[in-house]
């Protein structure tokens, strides 16, 4: 039996869909519902954020060119190797991003993907997130820091046949809670289980993140994140695991 049919039928398919995602993107203004449109940090979280802001991984010159647009202040970090599975070479750190953005306690040092993931979480989440549970903004961020030479599931001395994790190279972040203008604190560790506005402020937080990284994990996949919820940018659709839990 011929494919042939089979695949013209596949190209007409494919083509159709992107023209109705075109006439969708431009009927109602929303250029982030379109895969070939330029990413803005600004924009509302679309269709396809995620997966543009995944791409900037392998594109570090196009995502500085995003963070200057966005008026996000930044410098780079000297490139780092730690033998041949660890290091990076675009690592950037960022203390807020934009003058009213969100602090980090430490600083952010890691790729500039994780940067841009963030800002884009903190104003499309993280922000609306906490006037809806709080009635205030977030004014920081706990984190547990971002570049760590190790495998999946521990350090060195994790089993040889796992994965290097996205921390060897600085692809990953680890968020412990949130300080709001206020003084008051939502940490993940003594916030995530119970009924109360804090656990539901958590719960959204991690939904949003689903959207814009390539994993995110929190107390509800395992015992190791039982006090963070873990970010990164694992490049989608490639050999790597994809989760969002």
């Amino acid at each position: 039996m011929s494919l042939r049919p089979f695949l013209t039928a596949l190209i007409v398919l494919a083509v159709i869909a992107a023209l109705v995602l075109t006439v969708v993107a431009i009927g109602h203004r929303r250029p982030q519902d379109v895969p070939w449109t330029r990413l803005d940090l600004g924009d509302t979280v679309g269709l396809f954020t995620g997966r543009k802001l995944s791409a900037l991984k392998t594109d570090p010159t196009e995502c500085r060119a995003l963070l200057d647009r966005a008026g996000i202040s930044f410098t780079r970090l000297p490139n780092r190797s730690d033998g041949p599975t660890c290091g990076y070479t675009d690592g950037i750190r960022a203390q807020t991003s934009g003058p009213l953005g969100i602090g980090y306690r430490p600083a952010i040092g890691a790729s500039c993907a994780i940067v841009a993931s963030l800002a884009t979480w903190e104003w499309q989440v993280v922000q609306p997130a906490a006037i809806r549970h709080f009635g205030r903004r977030v004014a920081t961020i706990d984190d547990f820091g971002t570049y760590n030479c190790r495998r999946i599931g521990g350090g060195r001395s994790a089993a040889a046949t796992a994965n290097w994790s996205e921390h060897s190279s600085a692809n990953a972040v680890d968020i412990a809670g949130f300080r709001l203008a206020d003084g008051r604190r939502i940490t993940v560790a003594g916030d995530w289980t119970g009924t109360g506005p804090k656990a539901a402020f958590l719960r959204e937080v991690r939904d949003g993140a689903c959207k814009l990284f390539g994993t995110t994990l929190s107390p509800d996949y395992n015992a190791a994140h039982r006090d963070h919820l873990h970010l990164d940018q694992a490049q989608r659709g490639t050999a790597g695991w994809r989760a969002c839990r």
